[in-house]
């Protein structure tokens, strides 16, 4: 079944079928999630969030073939506040508590790591390209209609982006 009837069944009620398009997606969405907020929990939490919200709000989707910008919309605002709710965290513990952290995130795979470290040395803005793009799989035009960018700028951007994080690794 193509993703498109997928989605007018999910409307229509089909839990089985948007377990589908969530098994379809949770790969990707995970992945963008992950490389956004840099820890596994938030990640989960906030992918979680980005699928509930799409199922009790499938009925405002109104073209089911924007299905994947749509969501990938849900889960980008949802990073957003995942972040700032990350920093006022580290804002209000204390450091013993955040040494803890870094120590457990320093056993993570080492390519990984490096991944993430290019990764922030972008700015905020072309690392969502990076990631919606290269991550998850977007086109620019996609991407576009996600950050309020044109396509071609968000092109611009990912050539670049792409390039420095290359210059950055070797």
């Amino acid at each position: 079944m193509i993703e498109k009837d997928l989605v007018i069944n999910a409307k229509k009620g089909d839990v089985n079928a948007f377990c589908v398009l969530y098994d379809k997606y949770k790969r990707r969405l995970y992945n963008y999630a992950y490389y956004k907020l840099g820890n596994i929990e938030d990640a989960e939490d906030v992918v979680q969030d980005c699928m509930l919200k799409a199922f009790e709000q499938l009925n405002r989707l109104k073209k089911p073939e924007s299905f994947s910008s749509w969501l990938f919309t849900i889960l980008y605002h949802g990073c957003m506040s995942a972040v700032k709710e990350q920093i006022k965290r580290r804002n209000d513990s204390d450091i013993e508590q955040y040494k803890n952290t870094l120590s457990y995130e320093s056993d993570i795979d080492f390519e990984r790591e490096e991944l993430k470290q290019a990764l922030n040395a972008l700015s905020e803005e072309d690392k969502n390209i990076v990631l919606l793009s290269v991550v998850v799989g977007l086109n620019s035009k996609e991407v576009a209609r996600i950050t309020g960018l044109k396509a071609g700028n968000v092109r611009q951007r990912l050539s670049r982006s792409l390039a420095k994080m290359r210059s950055y690794l070797s």
